[in-house]
């Protein structure tokens, strides 16, 4: 079976890639990316260390694909008695889902653009996320040890769901005919900030200053992922094989000179100006070439081996729960399978343009026979940053100007770039699948990720 993978746009300058993970499974992602000359991407202005250590992180927590908020399971807060990691572990769970959950509605409800369907989604999402909230409060705990992990989910969680019920309103289809249904929102909304002043979460400079309050709940949000989201630990592969090239170039390269060395020597039968001249030269080329042959050397050697490797673990247990290998290079045409090169060459003829081609692949396994209980998957989401990419874009402010038979109108325009990709997934039976997609973007944002005809097997 294919597992099931999802290439979307992220906020910004981000692409994301999210699958869901079973226990003892292997998955396989592979992307080829065209990236056109003109847009000044190559060795030389972005190195793939550089790209990979800054711009690609890969993340994986427990089940948290597809949760829409009637989905949030209300067992996961019941406490164990007496065990704290256990109730933190729980806590932490529940509020992870209700936090990721009520994200993936408002991007539904947001894409609503007729306003009674709207007001209705908004209004369901509100009703479902007291209930979880009343929920949450139902199960406080009563140990004093236990009442700060309480504290700061209850704190959190009431401060995000007023964020997302503004932000709704904010950007949500406006009408006038559901002042009603707009009240009894920002009725919640002001009750769960009297909720939190009540209870004294937040000192009231930290409320006056939105810097401040951002950045406490955002370490809030980190707190209630412990255990839930997987801790990550990378690991170069090739360190020792780097040094083992460069011990060996050097090796020969100093051969080499004590050759000529003791040649030079038996040339001259005393020291000169001519002998001292030529070992300074003997010494010089060995420092200008032993860089280049050893650079030289390395890209063949490292040419189509795997980079990093990154472990998963439960920061709780200290379980390794998936690991992953990436692969990350600038490939020539050449080396591009041919039935990839099949599908770029499908690209309209203004398309096909000079470019530098990018190479990556994650391979992951999962060597666990079972996740923690309730849980049968693991979501694993790809963030790449195209941020680098933009960086030598021309600003490309332009004018069109137009005709109308009574008078010119000028329209300014952007300056817009395009990336061809192709995702390549392959299933347990080693059975691949390609999809061709196309980026566009400018320099503050991807404008469009458009899926280029249908998946070829």
């Amino acid at each position: 079976m294919h597992h099931h993978i999802s290439f979307k746009q992220d906020e910004g300058l981000r692409l994301q890639i999210s699958q869901s993970l079973l226990p003892k499974s292997h998955s396989l992602v592979e992307l080829y990316l065209c990236i056109p000359n003109e847009m000044g991407i190559n060795p030389n202005t972005l190195s793939e260390e550089s790209f990979y250590h800054n711009h690609v992180k890969t993340r994986m927590a427990y089940n948290a694909s597809g949760i829409h908020l009637p989905l949030v399971r209300s067992r996961f807060i019941s406490k164990n008695r007496g065990d704290e990691q256990d109730y933190r572990q729980n806590l932490n769970l529940y509020c992870y889902q209700v936090r990721l959950a009520l994200d993936t509605d408002v991007n539904e409800a947001l894409a609503i653009k007729e306003p009674d369907a709207f007001f209705i989604r908004v209004q369901a999402m509100q009703q479902e996320t007291e209930r979880l909230l009343k929920r949450l409060r139902r199960y406080k705990p009563k140990e004093e040890k236990l009442l700060s992990f309480f504290y700061n989910a209850d704190n959190f969680l009431s401060w995000h769901a007023e964020q997302v019920i503004l932000k709704l309103l904010d950007k949500g289809p406006k009408s006038s005919e559901h002042a009603v249904e707009r009240k009894q929102l920002l009725q919640f909304c002001e009750a769960e900030n009297g909720y939190r002043e009540q209870k004294r979460y937040n000192s009231v400079s930290t409320v006056d200053d939105p810097n401040r309050l951002a950045n406490k709940m955002h370490l809030l949000q980190r707190l209630i992922e412990h255990g839930v989201v997987l801790r990550r630990e990378t690991r170069n592969l090739n360190t020792l094989l780097r040094r083992f090239v460069k011990g060996s170039v050097t090796a020969i390269m100093m051969a080499f000179v004590m050759l000529l060395v003791l040649t030079a020597r038996t040339n001259f039968t005393q020291v000169t100006i001519g002998l001292v001249a030529l070992l300074g030269t003997i010494y010089g080329l060995r420092e200008i070439f032993k860089e280049d042959i050893t650079r030289i050397i390395w890209r063949r050697i490292i040419m189509g081996r795997a980079k990093w490797l990154q472990s998963f673990y439960n920061s709780t247990t200290k379980v390794k729960v998936a690991k992953q290998k990436v692969w990350l290079e600038y490939i020539k045409p050449t080396r591009i399978p041919k039935e990839i090169a099949a599908i770029f060459s499908k690209r309209r003829q203004q398309n096909k343009q000079a470019a530098q081609w990018m190479y990556m692949r994650f391979e992951c396994d999962v060597p666990v026979n079972t996740f923690m209980p309730g849980y049968d998957a693991l979501h694993q989401s790809i963030n790449i940053s195209m941020a680098p990419m933009v960086r030598y874009l021309r600003k490309g402010e332009g004018r069109v100007y137009e005709y109308s038979g009574k008078k010119i109108r000028k329209h300014a325009v952007e300056r817009r770039y395009q990336i061809n990709v192709v995702l390549v997934t392959r299933d347990d039976n080693h059975e691949a699948q390609a999809q061709r997609y196309k980026i566009t973007l400018n320099r503050s944002q991807i404008v469009a990720l458009e899926k280029i005809g249908s998946p070829s097997a």
